[in-house]
């Protein structure tokens, strides 16, 4: 935990108003996000940092959620409890102050809160505007004294009650429906969340109950290793390497610095950083310095220790890219005033930092190395065989970039390219096999769409190197169409970054759409299953860029004489049945199950798939990265029991199951 001794006095006069909510709930995208799936957890999300903010200061070692049985979700901690008294300048009762005004709370107030969690800090009250009754309690100087609300307006006094000799806050909300289309509650996505705060808090116990059910559902997660155990559960699908974690740890700096690693014998990284508990999925200065640190550290002791030799007996440098070869690593600083950035505000930008992480994790790693020799030697000869196999990449990669159009040579033979140039207005289809290919190049808009016809199934990337990825006909086509290189360095030694033209440039980019079509059965699924893993692994910064969608045909054509419809599932058939009967009783309706896109001539493909009047696309996120890691690992890598585990598991969640 941070230093407890930042203060000792939390009371109203701690608490720092910057007014305004006026705004919430006519725009509470602005503040939550959306008001679909993702903004309404993102209330559970907001209530539950505060309790962590008291476990960041060391006041709080459990919290407790609870789906409540009328569709509303309760959050209990154990902390010191949201101050009662009256705020110097609202003339209102702190409590009332934070629950009702936008960015009121002791977060702003350094001697309270030294770092806090939450991304955009909009806080509780947000939380209040947005739900149609809240209920706050607080167990503080021996008593329980509650206030409640309606949208955000206080329909009570701030009331003292019984005695009791607990200490912490109970908040009790209920989403508003007029906000709110949906307000069903994803015990998983929520357990997903409390599971990483849980990780990322060594010690701090958090228990989640469902009461909607006849018997309630209830998972606890508490983790003394904190990061330590945290690879362990991120890498379990694999091979370790080494059975002890690397864990570096220095609480008592300007930023508090915890990392855990571990290497397996995968081919692909898994590395997570997070700063104030907030997964900072495009990186930042924390990054930068981590991966320095790695690869200036892991250089120094193989140079001193005579293990950097090449095949011939020659002296070499490893890259940050063969070190971090089959590297499962979690990294988690705390930053007093971060400065975020980047297309998802998740990029920390304090320069500060890269040197601070940069200096602890160095010191960290030399001293394992040093201590564990036998560890250290493996992870050296891992990542001289990685070396080995970029060196052979390297040269498939220049191969590509020498096929680039952007170097003045063709583009793949097979790509039906579009005839705009600018890449904000183009697309690119990803089409499974040559007959849809075919059919998508005569249905598109040559305008601005663009076709690359795939053909089998392209390489797993999850269990493959870098070198037989590369030596892939389909995956260099995909390379070579897209045009942004492939691969290279970033800020991974202590001269910074080393690019060349081959290298992966997001700016290079042809189309800013990259649309992946396949059919509607197992093997369409297994392909852009496939695709993903390539450009989850190999090229991330397409997805948190929002480039990758996926294209959706329907399942069914239904035509009545002259009449026809299309339906992309079940349900939509249904629908669609029963209205054409409504409409004609006695026309026979003949339905059409599509088993691949090549059944739909070009008209069919264009109306239903590409037209973006009519189409339908799905785009690429990532909502969970630990979650995102585990899934691929688990699906497309080398450990059987792990998928079957994972197939079991979520059986009962797949649909349209072509068998």
């Amino acid at each position: 935990m941070i230093d407890k001794q930042i203060t000792t006095k939390y009371s109203a006069e701690k608490i720092t108003v910057l007014k305004g909510l006026k705004a919430v709930r006519k725009r509470p995208a602005m503040y939550i996000g959306d008001t679909g799936k993702r903004g309404l957890h993102h209330l559970v999300y907001e209530v539950v940092d505060n309790s962590v903010d008291e476990a960041l200061v060391g006041y709080c070692s459990a919290i407790k959620v609870v789906f409540e049985t009328n569709g509303g979700v309760s959050v209990e901690d154990n902390g010191r409890g949201i101050p009662v008294d009256i705020h110097k300048t609202e003339k209102k009762p702190a409590l009332e102050v934070v629950m009702t005004i936008l960015h009121a709370g002791g977060k702003f107030d350094k001697g309270s809160y030294k770092v806090s969690g939450g991304l955009h800090g909009v806080g509780v009250s947000v939380v209040n505007a947005l739900s149609s009754n809240l209920k706050a309690e607080v167990y503080r100087d021996g008593y329980i004294y509650t206030q409640t609300y309606e949208r955000g307006h206080p329909t009570s006094k701030v009331t003292k009650g019984q005695k009791t000799n607990k200490t912490g806050t109970r908040v009790t909300f209920l989403p508003d429906h007029e906000i709110f289309k949906e307000t069903d509650w994803d015990f998983e996505l929520i357990a997903d969340r409390l599971r990483e705060l849980a990780y990322l808090n060594k010690g701090l116990e958090i228990k989640l109950i469902d009461r909607r059910r006849e018997e309630p559902q209830e998972e606890s997660f508490k983790y003394k290793g904190g990061l330590s155990d945290f690879v362990k559960f991120l890498d379990s699908g694999s091979n370790p390497l080494h059975n002890k974690v690397i864990t570096i740890n220095k609480e008592n700096g300007i930023v508090p610095v915890d990392a855990a690693l571990r290497y397996g014998d995968g081919y692909t990284d898994n590395i997570l950083s997070f700063v104030n508990n907030i997964n900072t999925i495009e990186g930042g200065t924390h990054m930068s310095g981590f991966r320095s640190a790695l690869t200036r550290g892991m250089n120094s002791y193989g140079t001193k220790n005579n293990l950097l030799k090449g095949k011939k007996g020659e002296k070499i440098t490893l890259s940050g890219e063969d070190f971090r070869e089959g590297l499962t690593a979690v990294l988690s600083v705390k930053v007093a005033e971060p400065q975020f950035e980047g297309q998802t505000k998740t990029k920390l930008g304090n320069g500060d930092v890269k040197g601070i992480v940069d200096a602890v994790v160095y010191e960290g790693l030399h001293e394992f190395l040093e201590q564990n020799p036998s560890i250290a030697k493996r992870i050296i000869d891992k990542a001289l065989l990685a070396h080995r196999s970029r060196e052979a990449a390297r040269k498939a990669r220049d191969l590509i970039r020498r096929k680039s159009a952007l170097e003045g040579s063709s583009l793949p033979g097979k790509l039906a390219d579009c005839s705009n140039r600018e890449p904000s207005m183009c697309e690119i289809y990803l089409v499974e096999g040559d007959s849809a290919g075919g059919s998508a190049k005569q249905g598109r808009d040559r305008r601005f769409q663009a076709i690359l016809p795939l053909r089998g199934k392209v390489i797993n990337a999850e269990k493959a190197r870098i070198d037989k990825l590369l030596s892939n006909n389909e995956i260099q086509s995909i390379i070579t169409a897209l045009g942004t290189g492939f691969g290279g360095e970033e800020d991974d030694d202590e001269n910074g970054t080393k690019r060349t033209a081959a290298d992966f440039d997001i700016d290079r980019l042809r189309y800013h759409k990259i649309i992946l079509m396949t059919d509607a059965d197992v093997d369409g699924s297994h392909i852009r299953t496939l695709l993903l893993t390539f450009l989850y692994r190999k090229m991330p910064q397409l997805i948190t860029n929002g480039n990758i969608f996926i294209a959706q045909p329907p399942l069914y054509r239904l035509k009545q004489g002259k009449k026809e419809a299309y339906a992309y599932n079940d349900i939509e058939r249904e629908v669609l049945m029963e209205r054409m009967k409504k409409d004609n009783k006695t026309t026979k309706i003949d339905i059409q199950r599509y088993k691949g896109l090549g059944e739909m001539n070009p008209e069919q493909l264009w109306n239903t798939t590409m037209d973006p009047e009519r189409r339908t696309l799905q785009i690429v996120t990532i909502d969970n990265e630990e979650l995102t890691m585990k899934t691929f690992q688990n699906l497309m890598g080398n450990d059987v029991e792990a998928r079957r585990t994972f197939i079991e598991n979520n059986a009962e969640f797949v649909v349209n199951l072509d068998i």
